[in-house]
């Protein structure tokens, strides 16, 4: 693994760790990796790093150490926040958050450990998510007297339904790996030790297949989920026309008919 970042993070860990794949690993294990104000600046600005870098392939997320992915956004520093403050602070995030969900590449949400609160809504702000046996999703802030901030109330109700998501957001409960799975919410689960390296085979999966394709597959399934059925095939249809222009296409294509392995660019 290589450091590709100049910057010096404190909070944050920014690797490209094969070729055209990323992990971004939040480096806060003495308070679970708890989300502050520092944290998601710091994140922002990988995204812009990861974003200027054409050869990048797929992101993966993880936590550090083996209790938590995020345990959620960092209660000591919403304490003291105005409502204002809060409003701000929840923007933060939402920023952030949407602009993971809509990067060009594929997101890997690798959960280790606790998910919650703002965990969770990182990890549902990737677009699939492996997680250890160990690990625990939920929405607890109804404990702490405050909504999720993050979009939890929004992603949740989309990836597992009304009646589930209300459940979970009103009881403050958690769910486990297998029932998260279960719920649709997670795509694997493996033991602990085998989380990364499941993670880094998917990720050479990807990365092995068209950039022009993926990217336009991604636009597909995050702006037609909520368009009409109609106008949501009109824009695939689009999308599809507009895959005929790019260079993969051809060779892809040329592969296939030449039974070959297609080489990307």
């Amino acid at each position: 693994m290589s450091t590709v970042s100049s910057e010096t993070f404190s909070n944050i860990l920014l690797e490209q760790v094969r070729e055209g794949v990323y992990l971004l690993t939040i480096n806060r294990p003495k308070v679970l990796n708890a989300l502050n104000e520092e944290t998601l600046e710091e994140m922002n600005q990988a995204l812009s790093i990861i974003i200027t870098d054409k050869s990048a392939r797929v992101l993966l997320i993880k936590g550090a150490g083996e209790k938590a992915f995020v345990a959620g956004a960092d209660i000591e520093h919403m304490s003291h926040l105005s409502p204002i403050e809060g409003k701000a602070f929840a923007e933060h995030g939402m920023h952030l958050f949407r602009r993971l969900e809509t990067l060009d590449i594929p997101v890997v949400a690798l959960v280790n450990g606790y998910a919650l609160g703002g965990g969770c809504e990182l990890a549902m702000s990737c677009d699939f998510i492996l997680a250890s046996e160990n690990a625990k999703f939920g929405q607890p802030e109804v404990n702490l007297g405050i909504t999720p901030g993050f979009g939890g109330s929004q992603r949740l109700t989309r990836l597992v339904g009304r009646a589930m998501a209300m459940e979970l957001l009103v009881t403050g409960r958690s769910m486990s790996a297998d029932e998260a799975m279960r719920r649709g919410l997670v795509n694997h689960v493996y033991p602990l030790e085998e989380l990364l390296d499941h993670g880094l085979k998917l990720a050479s999966m990807i990365a092995g297949k068209s950039g022009s394709a993926i990217q336009l597959t991604k636009q597909l399934v995050q702006r037609g989920q909520d368009l009409d059925l109609d106008n949501a095939c009109i824009m695939e249809s689009d999308l599809f026309g507009l895959s005929f222009s790019t260079d993969d296409r051809t060779e892809g294509m040329a592969a296939f008919l030449e039974n070959r392995a297609p080489n990307f660019s």
